[in-house]
């Protein structure tokens, strides 16, 4: 019998999902825990994997339609069935796909040649084994790994369950045997997702001068987002000018080092996060929220950090940051940036923030004002970094004009909760470890 796709419930308060994009087509082969389809919900965007491995055989809900939880949205037939089906005479055309794509991975230049066939004499280099196989890729990973001599056993795999992508054998063949790391900054643009198709990997519609677009689900779940906050909280915002030279120089100091030992890119997003948990501990109305005419005072310090990505905004939640090293949280919030842009994030992973990090420096903004993140308080915008003539005074007492690194921080807090001098108070102390900054990095 042909197995069943279902629509899956993404947290228990989530009812329904919108499919946003079918990744497979009718008659094409999928692998168990595949990508199979795209949804929607009230909480996150993800990519379904498939339940079972053989052909797709039927496509019941179409893309931009919302069904309940355990809604039937499609089948797949196992192998013997689809091999029994006249619609899948062989060549199939997932076969043809595979193939296609095949040939123009082939053409991409990469800098170790093909292997001799399986019946030559053994190559020095390991082979795949029956486990790498079954378990842990798919059919072209497997013949990019024989026609390059790679055992798949030496690779990470970034996808579902520690798959192996073509994005991540790729990886590895181009930077000549190194494993492929994840280290993109969680606040830098969207890279392309691993073995996305050629369309945008999202579900945004072309639009033109004139067009009536309708918005999507998480645009409109941003939008009403926004304007609670507006009409919750009594936003006010205070900026400072930060000296980031110091910072500055420690990255650039450590950052090869940083990247060898760990396998991830040293970004300035932990800076800005560790200086924000010190100054929370000696201030925890920041971390605070108000329910009714109470005050909660969380245990934990969960920071949400804001993700740009090509179809809206997320913020995913480092929970517990307080209790964690500068490593990690350079390795949470990278893993948090990377399961956002590849759909990857669970319910989860973007509830109970009780303290939020944004970043519109990003794209060149010298500052901005950001709106709360609710339940939230305080929420933290961090400007582009930026190199200026400022007084600098030593340390007696002579003042000179130098070229320095600068940064503006914003603080968005809800004046029903914070006073502004508590506010003015935590930023100076924010202001005050980052232009001293004494913890070790490496």
């Amino acid at each position: 019998m042909p197995t069943d796709i279902i629509m899956p419930q993404m947290g228990e308060s989530i009812v329904e999902g919108t499919i946003t994009k079918w990744l497979k087509k009718p008659g094409d082969k999928v692998q168990r825990d595949e990508p199979l389809f795209e949804i929607s919900t009230d909480k996150v965007d993800a990519e379904i994997p498939a339940p079972a491995s053989g052909v797709l055989q039927e496509i019941k809900v179409t893309e931009g339609t919302t069904v309940g939880v355990n809604t039937v949205v499609g089948t797949i037939a196992v192998d013997g069935e689809a091999a029994s089906a006249p619609a899948k005479a062989s060549p199939s055309p997932a076969a043809k796909e595979e193939k296609k794509e095949a040939k123009q991975e082939e053409r991409k230049p990469a800098p170790v040649p093909p292997s001799p066939p399986a019946s030559a004499a053994p190559a020095p280099a390991p082979q795949p084994s029956a486990e790498d196989d079954e378990t842990r890729s798919s059919p072209l990973v497997r013949k990019i790994a024989r026609e390059h001599g790679v055992s798949l056993s030496q690779i990470s795999g970034t996808g579902l369950g520690g798959r192996i992508t073509k994005q991540d054998i790729m990886s590895f063949i181009e930077k000549g045997s190194q494993p492929a790391r994840v280290g993109t900054d969680a606040f830098v643009r969207p890279a392309e997702r691993s073995e996305a198709p050629a369309a945008p990997p999202s579900p945004r519609p072309a639009a033109y001068p004139g067009d009536l677009v309708p918005l999507t689900n998480m645009r409109k779940i941003i939008a009403q987002r926004m304007i609670e906050s507006r009409r919750t909280s009594a936003h006010v915002h205070c900026m400072y000018e930060v000296d980031f030279t110091r910072i500055v120089n420690i990255r650039a100091k450590h950052k090869a080092g940083f990247e060898q030992r760990h396998g991830a890119r040293l970004t300035f997003m932990p800076f800005f996060v560790r200086a924000a948990i010190i100054a929370i501990q000696q201030w925890p109305i920041i971390n605070a929220s108000l329910e009714g005419d109470s005050i909660r005072y969380h245990r934990n310090i969960n920071v949400g950090i804001a993700v740009a990505l090509d179809w809206g905004l997320i913020v995913p939640v480092l929970k517990n940051a307080g209790d964690l090293n500068f490593l990690g949280l350079q390795r949470g919030i990278t893993d948090l940036g990377e399961r956002a842009r590849n759909k990857k994030l669970k319910p989860e992973d973007v509830e109970g923030s009780t303290f939020t990090v944004t970043n519109p420096g990003q794209f060149g903004a010298v500052f901005g004002l950001p709106i709360i993140n609710q339940p939230n308080s305080a929420i933290m915008g961090v400007g582009g970094i930026t190199k200026q003539p400022l007084v600098v005074t030593d340390k007696e007492g002579n003042d000179s004009i130098a070229i320095r690194s600068v940064v503006h921080l914003t603080l968005g807090y809800d004046h029903r909760l914070i006073d502004g001098a508590v506010a003015d108070q935590f930023m100076a102390l924010v202001k005050k470890t980052l232009e001293n900054w004494s913890e070790e990095v490496s």
